[in-house]
Formats: structure tokens, C-alpha cells, sequence
């Protein structure tokens, strides 16, 4: 489908993308490619590297989350995603995230930072062009950042890497079946933009950027966004959100943004082994 991966299995390893038992060691720190030297790239193995993409946004969450919300749940995603791929025996290595996207809903709002789709899709391909150059053959979007332009630039840059001639990204889709349904019940209702199911994850990975007591004050604001994107609403302010966010942020908690973001990891580890498992 979009991932052509050589089958190489090395002398005493399992076949790539098998689950490798635990040694019941802790495991080392992973691989961050922005913190590495260009020898330690060159020595990963290109048969086995799986480069993940975190995509977020600079966009107004509320009056109680950080602007940088969808980053911050975008490589909490990639980071528990790689976690569960090193124990397939496979290489993952995490990507400096794309926080500029499109973010046309939220221009209003003082602190909101919205790309051209057209500037994303060229980011994209650029990457993975880069990533061949190398010898790397997948490339996996972890997406947190659901804006109707940001998702339709990233269908369009996987199917302008197609037309390149490069891998097809992984792109595991939470707003879409299946992996839609593996998430909270706010999630799926559409009313979840700074709400419960974001401010957990945020309460879980980056609790000194939640402003508590305003969150606690918040009353539910249940207008899903997924009807008000079907309606052709295009902003916040239209759809119901004068304060940019929707759901229930008061019942946040860090124990339900951990279970989200165990979650999210293993969405994306499916998505990769599925993959593979096409691509072989």
C-alpha cells in the first residue's frame, strides 16, 4: 500500500515487525532524530527505521490549554508508538514535530499561527524525499491536529509522495474508523476540542501548561464540531466555541490522558505492523 520495506533478518533476530519477548530490562532512551550526529543515522538500518512524524498546531485551546496542545498529544502518540515498535525489533525514530499547519477555525483568536495547506503538503514530501535519500522507507504521521484543512493537506501529501515516486506515509487516522472507536466517548461525539479527552492528555504529559482553576470553572460546552464541519461552518466562533473550546474540560484527568495516550501508541503500532505486513 505505501510502504516497500526489505525483509532482511539478521542472525539471531526475529523477522522484522515480529513482537520480541521483554528482557525485563528498562530500555534505553529513543531515538530522537534531532538529538543524534549524522554517523549515528547513518547507522541505523535503513531495512528497519521507522521515522515518525508528530503533527500538531499553534492554535488557541480554550483559556486553559497551551496553544501548543496538539503537539504536545502528537508526540505523546509517536513516543509511546516507538516504544511498541523497538519491541517488533524495528528501529523507530522520532521526528522534530510540525507544529505550523493549517489552523483556519482558530484565526480569530490571538495566538493562532494557520499555514497554507499547500505549504504543509510541500513540508511532507520534502521529508520523505529526504528519508529515501537515506535509504528509509517509512514514514509514519502521528496526527493530534483534526482541522478539516490541516487533515485534507496531509490526504494530499500522501498522495503527492505517491505521485513522487516515494513510500506512501503511514497515516493512521483517529477521526476515522476503526481506530476512531478505540477512543474516549467525548472523542467520538465531536465536542472535543480542549475538552476532556485533550485536556487529559495534556494533564498527563505537560500538567505545568494546564491553568487548573480556569479549567475547573469551565461550564460543558457539548456542540460537536464534526456536525458543524458537515454544516460548513468554518471557524470556532461559528460553530458554537466563542472561547475555542468544546466538550468538558472540568472532568479532565491525568489518569484518562494516560490511558488516551497508551491508546494512541497502540493505534500506531497497528498501523505500522499492518503496513509491513502489506508491504511483505
Amino acid at each position: 500500500m505505501m510502504v516497500a520495506v526489505l525483509m532482511t533478518v539478521h542472525r539471531d533476530e526475529k523477522p522484522l515487525g515480529a513482537p520480541r519477548e521483554s528482557a525485563g530490562e528498562s530500555e534505553p532512551p529513543l531515538a530522537r532524530l534531532a538529538d543524534l550526529t549524522w554517523t549515528e543515522v547513518r547507522g541505523i538500518r535503513p531495512e528497519r527505521a521507522v521515522a515518525i512524524l508528530p503533527v500538531g498546531a499553534v492554535e488557541a485551546h480554550g483559556p486553559h490549554l497551551p496553544l501548543t496542545t496538539d503537539v504536545i498529544i502528537a508526540e505523546a502518540m509517536a513516543r509511546e508508538g516507538a516504544s511498541k515498535l523497538r519491541r517488533r525489533g524495528l528501529e523507530p525514530v522520532l521526528l522534530p514535530a510540525l507544529a505550523y499547519t493549517p489552523a483556519r477555525f482558530a484565526v480569530g483568536f490571538p495566538g493562532t499561527v494557520s499555514l497554507r495547506p499547500e505549504a504543509l503538503v510541500a513540508q511532507i514530501v520534502d521529508i520523505a524525499r529526504g528519508l529515501e535519500g537515506w535509504g528509509w522507507r517509512t514514514l509514519v504521521v502521528a496526527n493530534a491536529h483534526f482541522d478539516p484543512a490541516n487533515l485534507g493537506a496531509l490526504y494530499q501529501a500522501l498522495d503527492a509522495c505517491a505521485e513522487a515516486g516515494l513510500p506512501r506515509p503511514v497515516f493512521p487516522d483517529v477521526t476515522r474508523k476503526p481506530w476512531a472507536l478505540r477512543l474516549s466517548d467525548e472523542f467520538k461525539s465531536g465536542a472535543c476540542h480542549a475538552g476532556r479527552y485533550e485536556g487529559s492528555v495534556v494533564l498527563a504529559e505537560r500538567p505545568d501548561l494546564v491553568h487548573r482553576r480556569t479549567m475547573a470553572s469551565l461550564e460543558p460546552n457539548p456542540v460537536s464540531l464534526s456536525n458543524a464541519i458537515r454544516l460548513g461552518q468554518q471557524s470556532f466562533e461559528e460553530a458554537g466555541g466563542p472561547a475555542a473550546y468544546f466538550g468538558y474540560p472540568s472532568d479532565a484527568t491525568a489518569d484518562e490522558g494516560r490511558r488516551t495516550v497508551m491508546v494512541l501508541g497502540e493505534i500506531l503500532d497497528e498501523a505500522v505492523a499492518q503496513a509491513l505486513a502489506i508491504a511483505g
